[in-house]
């Protein structure tokens, strides 16, 4: 397996509740897993426990495999390697990835002189000039001497792509890579990663608030809240046999392209801050089918039919209504793009 979470734990001082509690996850070569959930659930920091980008003063239990090395172990020389060479992470804002006022091939020469290993630096604006080929930008020489302003946001997404591919790693960590862009050039950049992902044999952690997104483009989806875990399964199951009041509440307030009859059912209150302690279910509060002994008992994942666990003490009472299937949510972007092997150059 090549990222494998064991019952990560983060703590920080005054919280509290736990930032991150006994989150398991794994995700194989040429997988895509998706992560999903409100804003606050965990996602974002799971995702920086795998380069170990945590702040100091955290308490951490639990392991982080990556290609079965401990990355909670690993310091010096070790730590900068597996943060250069074995994995690499697209952000949301490829802005905030570049300097304003340097060339666009300066900051992928310098990746790959720092962090790739080539030190000639002919070499590597050779191959930088490659990876933005690679990527789908036309004229990639042009481009190579190109400023951030001079770029679209797409195309800037596609720069900061090559920089993560520079060193060639195993694992791609997505977190929220395609939110800021419009549809259609958020379709290109899916069907470019799904290509770079067949190519590499990449594994991927996808994280995303999209639900359609999830649906169409990954394998296997893990739905956090509240630091943990609530439920994992299959995208094309999860998606039409959710267990887990959660997500089938996330489903519920999803609009659907084109059903304009549909009523979008919201989720009410508000996801538990740091500052809320609970010693039962996080989201009992928020749950319709909540009883007294949820706000107390606090339950552990367990195994759904098809595959795939949920974490809900109410799980087998719900079993028979979650027989039901529900309709897939339908991709908000062309699956044709999505689904579809080769990159589509961007002419922008």
């Amino acid at each position: 397996m090549l990222l494998d979470i064991q019952n990560l734990t983060l703590g920080l001082p005054g919280a509290a509740r736990p930032l991150l509690a006994d989150v398991s996850l794994r995700v194989g070569s040429g997988e895509t897993v998706g992560l999903v959930g409100e804003s606050g659930s965990g996602k974002s920091t799971t995702a920086k426990a795998v380069l170990r980008l945590l702040p100091e003063e955290a308490s951490v239990a639990g392991r982080v495999l990556v290609d079965g090395t401990d990355v909670l172990a690993l310091s010096g020389a070790g730590l900068r390697q597996h943060r250069a060479g074995t994995v690499a992470m697209v952000h949301q804002d490829p802005r905030s990835a570049l300097n304003p006022v340097r060339r666009v091939g300066d900051f992928l020469v310098e990746r790959l002189v720092r962090a790739g290993g080539t030190v000639d630096r002919r070499t590597a604006r050779a191959k930088a000039v490659e990876l933005l080929g690679t990527v789908g930008l036309s004229d990639p020489e042009r481009r190579f001497s190109q400023r951030p302003h001079e770029m679209s946001g797409g195309m800037l997404q596609r720069v900061v792509i090559a920089g993560a591919l520079a060193a060639e790693p195993r694992l791609l960590l997505a977190d929220e890579s395609t939110s800021a862009l419009d549809v259609t050039t958020q379709a290109e950049i899916l069907a470019l990663l799904r290509a770079l992902r067949e190519e590499r044999d990449l594994g991927m952690l996808f994280i995303t608030h999209d639900l359609h997104l999830a649906a169409a483009f990954c394998d296997r989806v893990y739905v956090m809240y509240a630091g943990r875990v609530v439920e994992q399964q299959e995208a094309d199951r999860l998606f039409t046999h959710a267990r887990h009041p959660y997500t089938r509440g996330l489903l519920a307030c999803s609009p659907e392209l084109g059903d304009t009859d549909r009523a979008l059912r919201p989720i009410p209150g508000r996801p538990p801050s740091l500052s809320d302690a609970f010693t039962g279910c996080p989201f009992a509060a928020r749950c319709e089918h909540a009883e007294p002994e949820c706000s107390i008992w606090l339950p552990e994942p367990v195994p759904v039919p098809g595959g795939g666990t949920a974490a809900c003490r109410r799980l087998a009472d719900l079993s028979e209504a979650s027989e039901e299937p529900t309709e897939p949510p339908l991709a908000t972007v062309p699956s044709s793009l999505v689904k579809s092997s080769p990159a589509k150059r961007s002419t922008l």
